[in-house]
């Protein structure tokens, strides 16, 4: 049992290392660009965007914010506004599928995902999203409530109090990342020994079979759609190389996971702005999983097209 542990425990921080490599530099960065002119400058730039989707010119704000860093600063910038209920609820759509976009996709893409592959999809299904929203729906009209929800500011003034900032909020990102890898791969390390990682893929096979995918894939899958995709990385880099995941089904895994992570985490923390998150949470999972099912049929097809090139041109030489 204590080797087990050991091992996991290995594991976990060598996941750590790989990771925290890449959370920890651009944490750093972009929380000090909050304090520079660049952020006002970029939000100053689209805000001319956001009467196409629905949206008031304040809604750069926690677009920006929320893409640029995560939720929580997304949702501060939020009720730092007075916006309709349907402007917070496309809001929250765009921020379902496109939030922490820097740290996310650069992670994912240690898997082996080209990180533009990650982003075009995230922010694809952010801005369609957005557009069909603002079109279809005619309500939602009246002031958004933000119940109990206060918003904590950090006023800094000085290079050297950012930079300590910037610093402590890059390696507190490192050491939430730790506290939730290692465990993890201790447990995943555990079950994979004793033979139920197994047992658990079995039970899942049928979802991944669906989405087109091979069974070793479901157990990234349940990660990422419960601690999301940053922290779920560690197992899918894992999967890559000790489950014989293939590129194929770890790309299809990524890309509905790109739709539809953290569903819990992600969906209950906007109730308390006051917006329907049923909607939010059954939109995220039906395009997660339309979307996947149409790239694998697609893929299939041509992986179907190539073999038949192959053995025709085959028999044409043996002829």
């Amino acid at each position: 049992m204590s080797g087990i542990i050991m091992r996991g425990f290995k594991q976990g921080l060598q996941t750590t290392w790989t990771l925290g490599k890449v959370i920890f530099p651009i944490t750093l960065i972009i929380t000090v660009l909050q304090f520079t002119p660049v952020l006002p400058w970029i939000i100053d730039k689209i805000s001319p965007l956001m009467g196409l989707l629905g949206l008031s010119g304040e809604a750069a704000v926690p677009l920006v914010l929320g893409n640029a860093l995560n939720l929580y600063a997304s949702i501060g910038a939020i009720i730092s506004f007075d916006f309709t209920v349907k402007e917070v609820f496309i809001m929250a759509i765009m921020l379902s599928f496109s939030h922490n976009l820097f740290i996310e996709s650069a992670v994912a893409s240690k898997v082996g995902i080209k990180w533009w592959i990650i982003i075009s999809v995230r922010i694809g299904l952010a801005l369609t999203a957005a557009t069909i929203i603002n079109l279809v729906w005619q309500g939602g009209s009246e002031q958004a409530q933000y119940g109990l929800i206060s918003n904590n500011s950090t006023d800094l003034s000085g290079w050297l109090e950012i930079s300590i900032h910037g610093i402590t909020t890059a390696l507190l990102a490192v050491a939430q990342l730790a506290i939730i890898v290692i465990p993890l791969m201790v447990i995943m390390q555990f079950l994979r020994e004793k033979g139920w990682l197994t047992k658990l893929s079995n039970v899942f096979a049928p979802i991944t079979k669906v989405l087109g995918m091979e069974k070793n894939t479901s157990m990234t899958l349940v990660a990422g759609l419960t601690i999301g995709l940053a922290y779920g990385a560690g197992l899918m880099i894992q999967a890559v190389k000790e489950d014989g995941v293939s590129k194929k089904d770890m790309t299809l895994a990524l890309i509905f996971l790109v739709s539809c992570h953290a569903v819990v985490e992600d969906t209950l923390i906007f109730i308390p702005l006051g917006i329907p998150v049923w909607p939010l949470l059954l939109i995220r999972l039906v395009t997660a999983t339309v979307l996947t099912i149409t790239i694998a049929f697609i893929w299939k097809r041509a992986d179907e097209r190539k073999r038949k090139e192959i053995t025709n041109e085959h028999s044409y030489h043996t002829i």
